[in-house]
């Protein structure tokens, strides 16, 4: 019941708004989150020291004031999502070189996209559909708040995007008359098991990737495709594609985890604000004998 009256009576009326008022709202917020209730700050403070050591206190905590700004505007951003059209969700995430993904398309290969947690990737999920030629397939964990799961589930879907549980995806990949997809994974979350990370060196830490992404694609001899979003301005980003590799099931072991988690690394060094730097990414420590790559 409170599920259903906290959609109804304020996340979809504020999702209505136009644009420059959903701004002023989350500049409301920015003072509430920072200011008021330090939501995670000493997590993001440190995250963000570990990642630049060379960096002053001064300069940590204006990424810090940075990064809270763009979180605030992707929580609104997000909201907005549940309404917004899809000629405004295109308008806002441009694409380019996108015919990369299109020409693997027409070849007949499966596309394995990875990505991190940069820049807007909860607006790309919604404009990423009538862009590209082949079925987009996001992996995701279903919410424990099923009313909840089944509204993120059906904005996120409306326009193209495929949603589906890691252990349904293996059976429509091996379905022969179901067309061509892409299956896009984020690479930046901890693993949830460190003995089935790949570790490595990642912001000046040691971190265990995740190599679900790698394994997935050279089992079923996708291409592998990197995506950068980056923001432009407020509120409008672009999406810029990027081959890895054409076929996965060529490449020697870790070459694709490293590649992308090094295109990821170069973002965040480049614009460290727009990274999501209030999980927990280093909680784990690398078991004793666990191979650090290089």
């Amino acid at each position: 019941m409170l599920s259903r009256l906290l959609y109804y009576l304020i996340i979809k009326p504020i999702s209505l708004l136009p644009f420059w008022v959903i701004y002023r709202i989350s500049d409301l917020v920015f003072v509430i989150i920072y200011f008021v209730v330090g939501y995670r700050k000493k997590v993001v403070f440190g995250n963000i020291q570990r990642s630049f050591p060379e960096k002053s206190p001064k300069e940590v905590k204006a990424i810090m004031f940075k990064f809270y700004r763009h979180f605030c505007d992707l929580i609104l951003e997000s909201i907005k999502g549940f309404s917004i059209s899809s000629k405004e969700a295109q308008k806002r995430m441009g694409s380019e070189h996108v015919e990369i993904i299109n020409n693997f398309g027409k070849q007949g290969k499966d596309v394995v996209l990875i990505g991190g947690h940069y820049g807007n990737w909860e607006l790309f999920a919604i404009a990423v559909g009538p862009t590209i030629n082949i079925k987009p397939i996001a992996l995701f964990t279903p919410l424990l708040n099923k009313f909840f799961d089944k509204k993120v589930k059906a904005s996120r879907s409306r326009f193209g995007l495929n949603l589906l549980p890691s252990n349904e995806v293996k059976v429509l990949m091996n379905k022969d008359n179901d067309g061509n997809k892409m299956v896009i994974f984020g690479s930046d979350q901890s693993p949830r098991k460190t003995q089935r990370a790949y570790w490595m060196t990642f912001l000046n830490q040691e971190t265990g990737v995740q190599f679900g992404a790698e394994k997935f694609a050279v089992t079923h001899n996708c291409a592998v495709v990197y995506g950068h979003i980056y923001r432009l301005k407020r509120g409008h980003y672009k999406i810029s594609y990027q081959t890895i590799c054409d076929d996965a099931s060529m490449m020697e072991y870790g070459e694709i985890t490293k590649a992308h988690t090094r295109l990821l690394e170069a973002e965040i060094i480049k614009e460290p604000a727009y990274w999501l730097w209030s999980h927990k990414r280093w909680k784990h420590t690398r078991p004793e004998g666990e191979v650090l790559h290089d």
